[in-house]
């Protein structure tokens, strides 16, 4: 399995997790609960947990190129629902590198 973490700064994690799990569970099986969300793509899994300080997105999937579908959806969706947010990409880390400080 592999795995893949990216985290977004912003007092709107709640707001965006709502909105992701929302918008994906029209096409997928998507569990969703206050401050935690599951969306299982057909191709990897995103684990989504959010608090007043931000969003953590983690993506599961069997192999290399599904894990990074599976980023590349969750990324997408949610830089077109926080377009008040300053722009920038992602940054991915996957479950054998440290995480940022």
């Amino acid at each position: 399995m592999h795995q893949a973490s990216a985290y977004l700064e912003t007092v709107n994690g709640p707001k965006y997790l709502a909105q992701l799990c929302k918008h994906f569970a029209h096409k997928i099986e998507v569990f969703h609960s206050e401050g935690h969300g599951v969306c299982r793509f057909p191709f990897g899994t995103g684990i989504l947990d959010a608090d007043e300080s931000g969003l953590r997105m983690v993506a599961e999937a069997a192999g290399a190129d599904e894990l990074r579908r599976t980023q590349e959806v969750i990324e997408s969706h949610l830089m077109r629902f926080a377009f008040r947010e300053p722009q920038q990409a992602l940054q991915w880390h996957g479950a054998d590198q440290a995480a940022p400080a």
